[in-house]
């Protein structure tokens, strides 16, 4: 082979090289379109593993999964696993979910649960001798998170064994004193979290 033949060979492999990375690659962002595209219009499509990389371990104590049975009021079923609850039976629609925000009152866990299984993170209190700078800061970082469109919820819990409690499908974290980034941090990990059923779907 000439040195003119050589050269002219070395070229021809170069340009096929080209051709297959510039396909290759066309192909590549092509797919995944496809695949982002199909999860708008099929939410249960296994794409939280690719794009977001699964549901969070923490932070916060994960509770086993007790199922997302819908029941009605007065029907009896096993005691949940955790105090807030944080899984299990819950009541269904008109009943449920709460509307995110600032609770007065206390919530049912069977309410709750159906927030938590759409992302929600809850935020409870138990002050049974009055604990108004308690709840003003609580209720000024819940504020601040609605009002960006965070599934938010909060409301006393009465009889926890400590006087603050955040809970999100399968986890909870409970601890004593107003302690503003581990809120921010639990917050941030679990709302609107692919660990939740039914995170899709809007607050």
């Amino acid at each position: 082979m000439s040195a003119t033949q050589a050269r002219a060979a070395r070229r021809a492999r170069r340009d096929r090289r080209r051709r297959i990375y510039r396909y290759g690659g066309g192909a590549l962002v092509i797919l995944i379109a496809s695949l982002l595209i199909a999860s708008l219009f099929l939410p249960g499509l296994p794409l939280d593993s690719l794009f977001r990389g699964g549901g969070p371990d923490g932070p916060g104590l994960r509770i086993a999964d007790q199922g997302q049975t819908h029941v009605q009021p007065g029907e009896s079923h096993e005691a949940y696993n955790s105090k807030p609850a944080t899984s299990g039976w819950h009541y269904d629609i008109p009943l449920a979910p709460a509307r995110w925000g600032i609770y007065e009152d206390a919530l049912e866990d069977e309410v709750l649960l159906h927030n938590l299984e759409h992302g929600y993170v809850n935020v409870h209190y138990d002050c049974p001798d009055g604990c108004d700078d308690l709840v003003a800061s609580l209720t000024e970082l819940v504020n601040e998170g609605t009002e960006r469109g965070a599934k938010l919820l909060m409301s006393p819990y009465p009889d926890m064994d400590a006087r603050i409690a955040l809970t999100a499908w399968t986890f909870i974290d409970k601890f004593e004193e107003f302690d503003e980034q581990r809120i921010r941090d639990f917050m941030s990990a679990h709302e609107s979290s692919p660990n939740a059923p039914e995170y899709r779907v809007p607050r």
